[in-house]
């Protein structure tokens, strides 16, 4: 075994609003070292990092809009979102929570914060990932993964060091909840001060830390602070991380998918002749219909 280095340390991008209701730093794609290729199969991170909203009657988020190609992963650590899409599934995303939607030949989604939070309004924390799917998988049909954060399997670290949460893949026997089309794994390491956990992925997988709250330094001596993202270095297969103070570190790592991408906007195909017929199908209404 061979330790895996650390490539960059990225610090958070000036924020900005999607809709009104997340306000988030946008990791991938962002430079030609966090583009969609380079982080196969991760191929957008949006980051709300902890910002308070004020009470409202009316819930803030993002109206109707298409998703095609990909999955799209909601991660809530802090606040509530309620969803619904055009086939007729929704739900609610609370604290802990995982939602895991697979967009695949094309849907119509909308996402607010839930109204009873609202309501009294509060911190609100959250991350969406968007996940590639292979050609071969992009026409297969939307469905839903919610997966409450009661259901989430756990590994505890020894000492009483933490917890590693599985969202998906596999942590040293325990295995993710969600269920894949290609190799993923996607943990939350929440450790205690001086708590440490090691890791290991292929070397052609790319990885990445984003950590969601307190400090880390990687492999002794790489420090990563809050609200940043480690992209760690394709060589090597082993790392450890260590909380300089109490910590939660999104990990990610995955098989790339060696296809050409082609995207714009909501949509992510191979080709451009797909990414035009995606817009074609949009536009004549086979998403289905979702009102605002």
């Amino acid at each position: 075994m061979k330790t895996r280095t650390v490539e960059l340390v990225a610090s958070p991008r000036e924020p900005h609003f999607v809709g009104d209701g997340f306000r988030v730093h946008n990791f991938i794609p962002s430079g030609f070292r966090l583009d969609m290729q380079r982080m196969s199969p991760f191929i957008m991170l949006d980051y709300n990092s902890t910002y308070k909203f004020p009470p409202s009657d009316k819930p803030k988020g993002v109206g109707v809009h298409p998703h095609k190609g990909f999955e799209t992963v909601t991660i809530a650590y802090k606040g509530k979102v309620a969803h619904h899409d055009s086939s007729g599934g929704g739900g609610i995303i609370g604290e802990g929570d995982v939602q895991w939607m697979t967009a695949a030949k094309g849907i119509l989604h909308k996402e607010y914060h839930e109204a009873e939070w609202s309501k009294k309004g509060g911190d609100f924390q959250m991350v969406q990932l968007w996940v590639n799917l292979p050609a071969k998988d992009k026409k297969t049909d939307p469905k839903y993964q919610a997966i409450k954060y009661k259901d989430i399997n756990r590994y505890e670290l020894q000492n009483g060091a933490g917890t590693i949460e599985v969202i998906a893949g596999e942590y040293k026997g325990t295995k993710g909840s969600a269920s894949t089309f290609t190799p993923v794994h996607m943990f939350n390491a929440k450790l205690k001060q001086g708590g440490k956990a090691d890791f290991q992925f292929p070397a052609e997988y790319n990885t990445a830390l984003l950590v969601i709250e307190g400090n880390i330094v990687i492999n002794g001596k790489e420090e990563t602070p809050n609200d940043h993202l480690a992209l760690m270095a394709n060589h090597g297969d082993t790392f450890e991380i260590e909380a300089t103070d109490d910590a939660v570190v999104l990990v990610l790592s995955g098989e790339p998918i060696n296809e050409p991408i082609a995207a714009q906007g909501p949509f992510v195909m191979n080709t451009r002749e797909e990414l035009i017929q995606a817009f074609n199908d949009y536009n004549i209404g086979k998403f289905g219909y979702l009102e605002d």
